[in-house]
């Protein structure tokens, strides 16, 4: 199910769970599940407005888990993280 958040510029990112129109066959569930881990899966955030959708690793549990301040961060320091990286 996805999750909406909005941050202090107002962009309202829609995060989901990777492959999650895949189903719910245990398979394909495994498929978001990040190499490694046990309870960490990958999530796909993207911003209204259509830029640049991110990845995110964070725990199964993470639709209420992670407070909303939390995901945001995320956010923020994987678009930085991207961001230098292309700059190299």
């Amino acid at each position: 199910m996805p999750r909406d958040v909005s941050d202090a510029e107002g962009v309202t990112w829609t995060c989901i769970q990777a492959f999650a129109g895949l189903g719910n066959d245990p398979e394909k569930a495994d498929a978001a599940r990040v190499e490694g881990t046990r309870n960490q899966i990958h999530i796909v955030c993207t911003p209204s407005g259509g830029a640049k959708s991110v990845r995110l690793e964070l725990p199964e549990d993470w639709e209420t888990s992670v407070p909303d301040d939390d995901l945001l961060r995320a956010i923020r320091s994987q678009l930085a993280e991207e961001s230098s990286a292309s700059q190299l």
